[in-house]
């Protein structure tokens, strides 16, 4: 272990030293859990607030009054029943948007939220990443309040304030990301980062059904009583986070100090804005990078197919009610979330029996978490007439979805500790480029005959995006630190960056001195 101006270097990930680890700490539960804790709900929380739409829509649409198509609703399984048809007359909503202009609105959230990926991703690198997590959603949480009153305005509105809505989430996956390379030691990253990222299905677990709810018997009309309850909530853990968690161990005053120096003494290099110059070049360059880079597009493009889609195909296809739609729409997302909470284990203790190595672990875990769902919605495709084998087929490969979390999505820490904010970032924005497509696609096939068959086509696409890009990760991917981020050459490309400056402005006042000579 060497230790120089502050850095803190350790470090069994350095070439050679793979197979040394620090001595665990046995001081129990500590703040490290605390803040792993307060980003599940706060995960949790931006979840809830991506995820409410896809279910009030259901019930802010007059279904019935759309043009051109009745009601829009597959009888390829036979008639609808009549006494299911007037309840779901009861239930429509005073809002005639069509299935293209739904898609819109679902989507109007995702192009907000990739815009303020990267701008986070590289200042929560120099400035910190607390705040701006923490005031992102609290804008996120206060705009939610107002999307009653927007869509009542207009349609127009309501994309608006949904778009805000985006903006201030944006920093939630980069800046939690950062956070996790600053509180936790490689060794648990498997278990924490799992446990962080499962808050979007606990969150999608809590929504759905409580939406569903809300719809059907909740305050101010149902639906709006969806987006007061959240908004609350969610101002009230904005709160909560900036008083109660700090940036990183150091700036800590509630921490012990065993764990202080636990947590400090496994990380190799600081992570923090004291860290050199990112290399763009380098990373741009990298095909770990690029591997991990299209898993998280092609999980973002399958995952946003059935989250924003998954009720209106529970309504047009299964004819489910408004409140059981919720429900069984959550229930893929609950499989997601205890799947992924027992692989991360899984993926920890395939670790630490030193029987297999970063790199295998992330690759096997991911093809589970990717290769699963498409599976499983190759299968649901062809369920036909059967509701309860299409809800139990996507339960299963939803949930193995789970796996992506102890997968790549917590690979950006393996080969960059120091940059894995900055590279979540990058990731996470292209992937929810990607993800905001899903709904847009999804729309035009499905409007106006939202059969089986075009909801197979849905299916397909999906799947077959997912296994393309897990495969490409699974030639590509890498669990090793990667040389880009040494931290033992900290010292050496500073020097050589000083010298060339120093250069640079020698000759500069040279070429001035040889034009006042003349």
């Amino acid at each position: 272990m060497v230790s120089n101006r502050g850095t803190h270097v350790l470090v069994w990930e350095q070439p050679g030293l793979e197979d040394q680890r620090p001595k665990k700490y046995s001081g129990g539960l500590g703040t490290r859990h605390w803040v792993t804790f307060m980003l599940f709900l706060g995960m949790a929380n931006a979840y809830i607030m991506r995820t409410n739409m896809s279910v009030a829509i259901v019930a802010m649409v007059n279904h019935t009054a759309l043009p051109v198509h009745k009601e829009a609703l597959d009888t390829e399984c036979g008639n609808v029943d009549p006494n299911a048809t007037s309840v779901a007359a009861s239930q429509d909503g005073s809002f005639v948007w069509s299935s293209t202009l739904q898609g819109y609105i679902l989507s109007s959230f995702f192009y907000g939220y990739v815009i303020t990926q990267i701008p986070f991703g590289i200042l929560s690198k120099r400035y910190g990443a607390r705040l701006f997590l923490g005031v992102g959603m609290l804008i996120n949480s206060v705009f939610g309040l107002l999307v009653p009153i927007a869509a009542e305005a207009d349609y127009k509105w309501l994309i608006f304030v949904r778009f805000i809505q985006g903006l201030g989430e944006g920093p939630i996956v980069p800046c939690s990301h950062a956070m996790l390379a600053k509180w936790i030691p490689p060794n648990e990253r498997s278990r924490m980062g799992a446990a962080v990222y499962a808050g979007a299905q606990f969150g999608t677990v809590i929504s759905m059904p409580l939406s569903g709810l809300l719809s059907a018997y909740g305050f101010a009309g149902g639906w709006p009583s969806i987006f007061y309850v959240f908004g609350i909530i969610g101002t009230v853990w904005c709160l909560a986070f900036l008083f109660f968690v700090s940036e990183d161990p150091e700036h800590c005053p509630r921490i012990k100090e065993a764990e202080k120096k636990y947590i400090l003494s496994s990380l190799w290099g600081a992570a923090g804005s004291s860290s050199p110059p990112i290399p763009w070049t380098k990373i741009l360059m990298s095909m770990p990078f690029w591997a991990i880079m299209l898993a998280h597009m092609g999980q973002n493009y399958g995952y946003e197919t059935l989250m924003t889609e998954l009720p209106t195909f529970m309504r047009q296809v299964l004819h489910f009610s408004i409140k059981d739609n919720g429900f069984v729409s959550a229930l893929p997302y609950l499989c997601m979330w205890l799947f992924s909470m027992f692989i991360s284990v899984v993926a920890d203790w395939m670790l630490s029996s030193g029987r297999f190595n970063h790199t295998q672990v992330r690759k096997i875990i991911n093809s589970i978490g990717e290769y699963g769902p498409a599976i499983g919605l190759f299968i649901a495709a062809h369920t036909g007439c059967n509701p309860a084998a299409t809800v139990a087929v996507l339960a299963i490969g939803v949930g193995l979805n789970g796996g992506i979390y102890s997968g790549f999505k917590v690979n950006h820490l393996d080969i960059s500790p120091r940059f894995a904010g900055i590279l979540m970032a990058f990731t996470n924005c292209l992937a929810n480029l990607t993800g905001l497509l899903a709904p847009i696609v999804a729309g035009y096939i499905i409007e106006g005959k939202p059969t089986q068959a075009q909801w197979r086509i849905v299916f397909y696409i999906a799947a077959c995006v997912y296994i393309f890009c897990a495969t490409f990760y699974n030639i590509f991917g890498s669990g090793r630190r990667q040389e880009w981020d040494n931290p033992a050459e900290d010292e050496a490309i500073a020097k050589k960056a000083a010298a060339k400056k120093a250069t640079k402005l020698e000759k500069k006042n040279n070429e001035n001195t040889a034009e006042t000579a003349q």
